[in-house]
């Protein structure tokens, strides 16, 4: 709301034609197109605002562009609109905008022309992949100085986009002219500091899973993040049955039902404990008075606290959110997760880490860009700039390299999953009889849980999954399981399920 205001009074005094909100993940991409539709993303307020047609911004000024859009709530003028992005407000993925603004396919690039003279926020910027934000931030210098554009980084952890990025030999150029659009930075306001910060000693020892569990049945009210979806289902076991899982091993349709759950217990001030992937740290508007967070990057620590007394309920009261940073009982996996804890630890070790500011954050950001090896994964250097003055340009072979999210290693595998609103196996069904269009595709979008393709060949050599129209589908009961989601290694399989 706040970056949304800015935006109108900047689009007003500078004659801006539109504002496009990208944001880094579908799961909360629906809460924040309720919002700026209606004001709210509480669905009992909604249907209230709709019957008296109070809205924000309304549904025929705010176009949703993303995979998870239901179908049903599509019509023919929206499918028009999202092909040029011809609406007041556009909110879409990152995915969406830059591989659209690096594709090769007109399809893709129709909608770039409405980018003149719009205002992009870039929601939770701190989530733009290191490994290409050179092309990224080439890209909105040239969008700024050129096509009239102005971009807003919208994030509680500010990234180090200023000046030089990363060390040698990897090192560039980032952005210029950055400036604060408030006067006085909120990470500094009293308003903002609501959470006490228990960071690990240096020579702390690691947390066993069942001390951790031990830790968290003491509150009523508790979220537990971690950094893999293995740690997440470990944990998960040792805890009273009554305790919420959430993790990518879960179809979207699944997630959004325990969001609302867990939304509704909160606010019913009932017992709910969570144990959770770092999902719900960009933008899941959730509240609890404890949070402990497996040691990560400062930015996904920020995030952890964020989730914490996060609407000041504790403060009213006098008391704060309290946030516990652990050491777990294995490292994050490799890659830049892995980098972002060992940089997260090298700043505990040499600061004394009372609070998260503005400075911090700086530092943390620095000293993990200089970690990367490579900002420059898709060549865009060698591909579109060194023999750019011969007119020489490799737009196919770059837009086929740029993808955000790396799916050569991942595949899709549509679950079986029911609830009161939808049932996948009918539109299975369906995909078996009639075969793939475009309407069915888009409604079992919500029935997809990506997992590796060794995974994906083991599960077909053992029969728990077929192929039907090319497409990977469920075929044993006992694969998906509400609650816990795909099992592949048979270890949490419900003995019921497999009788048929």
């Amino acid at each position: 709301m706040a970056s949304m205001a800015f935006a109108l009074e900047h689009a007003v005094r500078f004659g801006k034609k539109r504002v496009v909100v990208a944001i880094p993940y579908t799961s909360i991409i629906e809460q924040t197109a309720k919002v700026y539709k209606y004001g709210t993303d509480r669905e009992e307020d909604i249907l209230t605002i709709k019957e008296n047609g109070q809205w924000l911004f309304g549904e025929d000024s705010v176009l949703e562009h993303h995979s998870n859009l239901d179908p049903e709530k599509e019509t023919r003028k929206n499918r028009l609109a999202a092909e040029n992005w011809d609406a007041p407000i556009i909110v879409t993925t990152n995915v969406q905008l830059f591989e659209s603004l690096f594709a090769s396919r007109s399809s893709a690039c129709r909608k770039l022309h409405n980018l003149a003279d719009s205002i992009i926020i870039l929601d939770e910027a701190q989530m733009l992949p290191p490994e290409y934000l050179k092309p990224i931030l080439s890209t909105l210098r040239g969008l700024v100085a050129h096509f009239g554009v102005t971009v807003v980084l919208c994030t509680a952890t500010q990234p180090a986009f200023k000046g030089k990025i990363g060390a040698p030999p990897a090192q560039f150029d980032g952005l210029n002219d950055v400036r604060e659009i408030t006067e006085n930075h909120i990470g500094s306001s009293d308003a903002f500091n609501r959470v006490d910060l228990l960071t690990p000693a240096a020579d702390s020892k690691r947390f066993t899973w069942d001390e951790l569990a031990r830790a968290l049945e003491q509150h009523e009210q508790v979220l537990c993040i971690v950094n893999s979806r293995r740690d997440c289902r470990d944990l998960h076991t040792l805890m009273p049955p009554e305790t919420i899982h959430l993790s990518g091993l879960m179809c979207a349709e699944e997630r959004s039902d325990i969001i609302s759950k867990i939304k509704k217990s909160l606010q019913c001030g009932e017992r709910v404990r969570v144990v959770s992937t770092q999902l719900v740290e960009a933008g899941v508007d959730i509240d609890f008075p404890v949070v402990y967070r497996a040691i990560a990057g400062f930015d996904s620590l920020a995030q952890a606290a964020g989730r914490c007394n996060r609407e000041g309920k504790l403060t009213a009261l006098g008391r704060r959110g309290r946030v516990v940073v652990f050491e777990p009982p294995r490292a994050a996996p490799a890659g830049l997760l892995r980098k972002g804890q060992d940089a997260g630890r090298e700043i505990l070790r040499t600061r004394d880490v009372q609070s998260l500011t503005p400075d911090l954050f700086e530092a943390y950001f620095q000293l993990f860009y200089s970690r990367v090896n490579a900002f420059d994964r898709a060549g865009f250097h060698e591909r579109l700039v060194r023999d750019a003055r011969q007119f020489h340009f490799q737009f196919r072979t770059y837009a086929q390299e740029f993808r955000l999210i790396d799916d050569s290693e991942q595949t899709g595998i549509i679950i079986w999953f029911r609830n009161e609103r939808s049932d996948s196996q009918e539109l299975i069904r369906q995909l078996r009889s009639r075969g793939p269009d475009r309407w069915l595709m888009r409604k079992l979008q919500r029935f997809i849980v990506n997992v590796p393709r060794r995974y994906r060949d083991q599960l077909e050599r053992e029969a728990l999954i077929e192929m039907v129209h090319e497409y990977n589908v469920q075929a044993c009961p006992a694969l998906y399981r509400p609650g816990l989601g795909l099992v592949w290694d048979g270890a949490e399989w419900d003995p019921e399920t497999l009788i048929l």
